[in-house]
């Protein structure tokens, strides 16, 4: 199937799931077919950023591919937070961190070791050394707010305050690390899709970024609108439909394109799509969703339950001991896919 149909019938899906919607009473195809959208959606954006980006330079491709590339995950947080649904926003931005820490970077590293000489992943070890200190930064707000709300002492009374000077502060580091990564890491990031960005202009790009926007914003207000009766249906959990569901959907881009380039040799790019999407959803859509919830009546904090306090801790100091010294071997993949797979399993019966 050509590019454009690809895109035709995500645009196709998303109408489909307008109209389960708007004239049926069927929220679990609703829910269905608007996880699909999302995640057809999040690809849609992905092409139109590489084409916009080709223009300005890779560097600012490789920024614009994360930043719009979480557009799906933003809409369904910020409706999510207007329904009053705070344990599906949380658990959403959780998700896309560990689906794209753990699935995603394990599936990577498994292929990509496969396919390198003497069976061994190898990249450079800087951004993967960065990402790991900016998720380590996220992942102290969130312990120590977890701990404070654990014990009640006097701070616990102030998680909102405390969560937006959090939010505030890793915005700021956030901005520090990104001129540095502009100038080195990021420029190999737009070599994902050059080939296949070439032949769509900017005019046209601009358009799809666009129909890509609004077709997020809907799809995911239906999304949202769904999920009760769909969950009550299928018997599933609110957190093991954020943390899973909409944590792959979508990260559709990262899972398809990071593990397809570790399969081609192309460790070092292969490892700065994914890993930058790591530190992004940690230091910067996480604390911007923060200061947005002020906006709601339903706050967005850091405080976390402690099960997935621990399970970010344990993915920030995983992921940086075996990506950490540029090398990497198939077990270590399956090890992180393992704990993926157990961490879904736990939510599963939540």
């Amino acid at each position: 199937m050509t590019r454009a149909a690809l895109i035709a019938a995500t645009f196709a899906l998303a109408a489909v799931g307008g109209v389960l919607h708007y004239a049926t009473n069927q929220p679990v195809a609703t829910f269905v077919v608007c996880a699909l959208a999302l995640a057809g959606l999040a690809w849609i954006v992905a092409v139109g950023t590489e084409a916009v980006g080709a223009r300005f330079g890779p560097a600012v491709t490789g920024v614009l591919q994360s930043t719009l590339g979480n557009l799906p995950e933003l809409f369904v947080v910020l409706f999510a937070l207007s329904a009053g649904e705070t344990v599906v926003a949380q658990t959403s931005i959780l998700g896309s961190l560990f689906a794209n820490a753990l699935l995603v970077l394990g599936l990577a590293i498994v292929a990509g070791a496969t396919a390198a000489e003497g069976r061994c992943m190898t990249f450079g070890a800087r951004l993967s050394n960065d990402t790991a200190v900016l998720t380590l930064l996220a992942v102290f707000t969130i312990v120590v707010l977890g701990v404070s709300d654990r014990v009640g002492d006097r701070a616990s009374r102030h998680t909102v305050a405390i969560s937006v000077v959090g939010a505030v502060v890793l915005l700021l580091i956030y901005a520090s690390w990104l001129p540095g990564y502009l100038r080195t890491d990021a420029a190999r990031i737009a070599e994902a899709g050059e080939e296949e960005a070439a032949g769509l202009g900017f005019v046209p790009a601009l358009a799809l970024l666009a129909g890509a926007g609004v077709g997020a914003a809907l799809v995911s207000d239906w999304f949202i609108a769904a999920l009760d009766p769909a969950v009550a249906k299928l018997g599933i959990s609110k957190p093991f439909t954020g943390l899973v569901i909409v944590g792959i959907a979508g990260n559709a881009v990262e899972n398809v394109v990071g593990i397809t380039l570790a399969a081609k040799g192309k460790s070092d790019l292969a490892l700065s799509v994914i890993k930058n999407s790591v530190s992004q959803i940690a230091v910067l859509l996480y604390p911007a969703l923060v200061l947005a919830s002020l906006f709601f009546t339903h706050r967005l904090t850091f405080v976390v339950n402690p099960v997935l306090t621990g399970a970010l801790a344990l993915t920030a100091l995983a992921v940086w001991g075996i990506t950490g010294d540029g090398k990497a071997d198939a077990f270590e993949g399956y090890a992180l896919v393992g704990f993926y797979v157990i961490l879904a399993a736990l939510t599963w019966y939540e």
